[in-house]
């Protein structure tokens, strides 16, 4: 496994957001994180990534227990996020901002011809590569906040919600590329996506959550089949009734 998270729980003061939760990824996947607003996502990636302290459980990647590592040292060994939000510096340059993804390394002439490909995959971008970040439309945003993240040169690349704010011709432009970049580049993907229909879509394997726990694992396509439970879950309608844990593991 690339990637295993054994019996996490991240608490803020009283409130346990994440609650001995475990998910595993294999290198070239790409696995949906679903779940409803509060289920626990956001804080999930955060602790893997170290931004937030995990007050138990073990997170070990690529071979290595990297629990008690550095924010910065995890990103070194290749786990990187793309933040809810987008998070670009909008007084820098498109440039600039790809740059500040690249930080940590010291190959500077591979770092130039990834910045090209970076172009390559995202024209929009080249074409304001002198230009600040601040007159990009949101999708371009999007799409920056992705190349930057390449530019650390991950092994397993973490989004958080990236179709957040955009239209749906928008979204489904950049969940497209998070798919080509797992196809083309063998990219492992952790993904947390509130657009569930197109997640699963391009996921392989899918974790719903609920309330910091894991209540239902398994290949996408069959949480994309089964309606009742997306409704019920996730928002999709209101009439539905609301399977039970044990109903969720049969």
């Amino acid at each position: 496994m690339l990637l295993e998270a054994r019996d996490l729980e991240v608490r803020y003061g009283s409130v346990r957001a994440v609650r001995g939760l475990s998910l595993q990824l294999a290198p070239g996947e790409i696995v949906a994180v679903l779940g409803a607003n509060g289920a626990g996502k956001s804080s999930l990636l955060r602790a893997l990534l170290g931004l937030t302290r995990a007050h138990a459980g073990k997170v070990a990647f690529d071979g290595n227990d990297v629990t008690r590592w550095s924010t910065s040292a995890r990103v070194r060994a290749g786990l990187v996020l793309v933040p809810e939000g987008r998070r670009i510096v909008m007084g820098l340059t498109v440039q600039e901002n790809l740059l500040m993804g690249a930080g940590q390394r010291r190959d500077s002439s591979a770092v130039q011809t990834e910045i090209e490909q970076v172009y390559q995959r995202f024209p929009n971008l080249a074409a304001r590569r002198h230009a600040s970040a601040s007159v990009l439309s949101g999708g371009e945003q999007q799409m920056l906040a992705i190349g930057r993240a390449l530019l650390a040169a991950p092994k397993l690349m973490m989004l958080d919600e990236p179709s957040l704010g955009l239209s749906p011709r928008l979204a489904n432009e950049v969940l497209a590329h998070v798919r080509d970049l797992n196809r083309e580049r063998g990219l492992t993907i952790l993904l947390v996506e509130q657009n569930t229909q197109r997640a699963l879509e391009i996921a392989h394997r899918a974790y719903l959550l609920e309330l910091g726990q894991v209540l239902r694992q398994g290949p996408a396509a069959e949480f994309a089949a089964d309606h009742s439970l997306l409704d019920a879950y996730l928002g999709r309608g209101q009439a539905a009734q609301r399977p039970t844990p044990a109903q969720l593991t049969t």
